[in-house]
């Protein structure tokens, strides 16, 4: 066989990948400070179009305030610090109001307990972010022994900084652990997975750095970029590195092993890339700007990572040479192929109660709440949490924020009459309030709603009653009806996306419309599973981005370990082996890479849980439980089960259907990864 092309030019691909990953190591990192925070709602949503026409009609530039707390409200000394401060700022050319208990409204600024006062500075429309630092700064003088300073343009600012520190964090935590579990597996080829790891992180930080240029990028797209990185880039070169292990063990020389790699494990990982991509492009259709920044991280790291697993990653297998040793096939298939010889005997059995405990750990999930993330997101100790959180408890006495109706029309008149006492009498509506300084020719209502649960009930009451003008209704609970309204709409276009790309791909791998039907129907038990479980970790609580981001990566990420078991299984049947046979053979060369693959990408995934950002966390905990789900529940028993009930209809229609089912032959007491019967030679029934 002649050697492959990369391994012609293995110095040349080093190289052009050596300097990518130093640029990207030097310049990669100039994305931290261009990543923006993007919202995740559309233009053309209703909520958005109505804060839109609000800001139009009663501009406001960003607010910070202050929340001053265990004092004395009228202590002179108190008193005078904050009428110092407050002067102070009335002059500052960025301000353009400020509101205090002392020279502002009578009283208007103190807290519920008495012992607690309220500064809040408007900045003018325009200001910069240095204008927000300098006036946070100047509210910090107030003298007081608990200042808490916040507000939105600080809690986005908050959010990005603790994005990157979490993937500062949780890459740290996976490179560290990653690399003592692959050298101790692998000794001198653990360079390969972990200099693929480095060059696809790097290189993708690289290109978003240079797509933010003309395009949002999100803060929260780098934390993606980081898992999805790692944990592809380290999959696919142990999937090609135990190939060509395994083929030196079968008395091939390097060229032709290394070759044989290239055309076997490199089709796999070509097909799973492709499946992964399909996954991002998947999201992409939501048509959200947060999703779709993530969507294009997620699509550029796919992208480099198959590209590292099929020219870096064979380079360095032909320049480590001899260091990189033979490794014998194994009997047994290590933990996967144990599951499997179960799975196998008892198939009707093992799927039955797979599939029940699947849907059993879904099962909270039915009941959990989604959201949008606020402030509450950062870590308790951030101080622009706790701003809000004593803001929110002691002068907005826990009210949730109102649900505001902006209608281009006066408000005087016998229709408007009657719509506003309309909207009074509706359930779940404990106040009304008309927004004073509206210009002519339009009225601003804010309904509060009784509890923060029935917001959003209040939202689609009120957009379902006749307007006697032109309305939109917007607020912090119409933006989720609205993001809840959209998912809904497009996840159906989503999932058609995957399930034509999976499909087509699996088609193309195994010559079956079975196979790819099954794959995508146990893809999405994981998927409900995982949700549930991380549902029951977070206390029935989750973001709403983060069951869309789950269904796309585990989705795509499943079936990296669909694919390469598949590849392993059907090259054993098209070599003669029937479904049986051929699912234990395919498990015991493949099973032990694909568990190896599995924990390194639970390392990962773990290591930012360890960030501090709830939506970070929720996305780690749910990747790592999808990912032990996957490879011991769904790949491990219900995949060979399925298989084995199935029989010779797996393989229709391109199949043989009319082969026998073979037996399954005892292992070797050997057992133990060095085996000393050459299972491409045993024979079928």
């Amino acid at each position: 066989m002649p050697p492959s092309p990369v391994r012609r030019h293995r110095w040349p691909v080093i190289v052009v990948w050596t300097l990518l990953t130093l640029a990207g190591g030097v310049l990669g990192g100039g994305v931290y400070s261009q990543a923006q925070t993007v919202h995740q709602l559309a233009g053309s949503a209703e909520s958005m179009r109505a804060g839109q026409r609000l800001q139009e009609l009663i501009p406001e530039g960003p607010t910070v305030f202050a929340v001053v707390r265990g004092i004395q409200v009228y202590d002179p000394a108190i008193v005078q610090t904050v009428s110092d401060v407050a002067a102070d700022l009335r002059q500052w050319p960025a301000v353009k109001e400020v509101g205090d208990p002392y020279t502002g409204a009578a009283n208007s600024g103190i807290g519920d307990d008495n012992a607690s006062i309220l500064v809040r500075v408007e900045l003018r429309t325009g200001s910069s972010d240095a204008d927000v630092a300098a006036v946070a700064a100047e509210l910090h003088k107030i003298k007081a022994t608990n200042v808490l300073v916040g507000g939105q343009p600080l809690a986005e600012k908050a959010f990005t900084d603790q994005a990157v520190a979490d993937a500062a964090l949780g890459e740290g935590i996976a490179l560290v652990a990653l690399a003592i579990l692959l050298i101790a597996l692998l000794r001198w080829g653990a360079v390969v997975p972990l200099a693929a790891a480095a060059a696809a992180v790097t290189t993708t930080l690289l290109v978003l750095t240079g797509l933010a240029r003309v395009t949002a990028v999100s803060d929260f797209t780098v934390n993606i970029v980081t898992l999805l990185g790692l944990g592809l880039a380290v999959d696919y070169a142990l999937v090609l590195l135990w190939r060509y292990r395994e083929e030196l063990s079968l008395g091939r020389d390097r060229v032709e092993a290394l070759a044989t790699a290239v055309r076997t494990a490199g089709r796999a990982v070509l097909i799973s890339g492709g499946i992964v991509a399909a996954a991002m492009a998947g999201l992409a259709t939501f048509s959200q700007p947060l999703l779709a920044a993530m969507a294009l991280g997620g699509l550029v790291v796919v992208v480099v990572s198959t590209a590292v697993a099929l020219t870096l990653s064979p380079a360095l297998i032909a320049v480590l040479g001899r260091r990189i040793t033979p490794k014998a096939p194994a009997v047994t298939g290590g933990v996967l192929g144990r599951l499997t010889g179960v799975a196998q005997r008892n198939a009707g059995t093992v799927a039955l109660a797979a599939v029940a405990g699947l849907l059993l750990l879904a099962a909270p999930f039915a009941s959990v709440a989604l959201g949008n993330s606020d402030v509450r997101a950062l870590p308790a100790s951030a101080e622009s949490r706790q701003a809000y959180e004593a803001y929110f408890r002691l002068f907005q006495r826990e009210h949730p924020d109102p649900v505001t109706v902006v209608l281009d029309g006066d408000a005087a008149g016998e229709r408007m009459r009657d719509y506003l006492d309309h909207l009074n009498r509706l359930p779940g509506v404990a106040q009304l309030q008309l927004r004073f300084g509206t210009p002519a020719g339009a009225t601003v209502v804010d309904l509060r709603p009784a509890t923060a649960e029935g917001a959003t009930a209040l939202v689609r009451t009120v957009r379902g009653v006749p307007a006697p003008h032109p309305a939109l209704v917007g607020g912090p609970a119409a933006e989720l009806v609205d993001y809840q309204d959209s998912v809904r709409e497009r996840l159906p276009y989503a999932f058609l996306i995957l399930l034509a790309a999976a499909g087509a791909l699996l088609f193309a791998l195994t010559r079956s419309v079975v196979i790819p039907v099954k794959a995508v129907l146990l893809n999405l038990l994981t998927l409900a599973a995982s949700l549930g479980v991380l549902a029951a970790v977070f206390g029935g609580r989750l973001d709403l981005t983060t069951p869309v981001l789950l269904f796309v990566f585990i989705f795509g990420l499943s079936t990296d370990y669909e694919v390469f078991l598949l590849a392993r299984i059907t090259e054993e049947h098209r070599a003669g082996a029937a479904t049986t046979e051929a699912v234990r053979r395919g498990v015991a060369r493949i099973g032990p890479v694909v568990t190896w693959a599995a924990t390194g990408l639970i390392v990962v995934f773990l290591g930012f849980v360890a960030g501090r950002l709830v939506s970070v966390r929720e996305i780690g905990v749910g990747m790592a439980v999808a990912i032990f789900l996957d490879v011991t529940v769904v790949r491990g028993l219900l995949l060979p089960a399925s298989m084995e009930l199935l029989g010779r209809w797996n393989w229709w229609p391109g199949g043989r259907p009319g082969r026998p089912a073979g037996r399954v032959p005892r292992p070797s007491p050997a057992g133990d990864g060095s085996a000393s019967i050459d299972v491409t030679k045993i024979t079928e029934p």
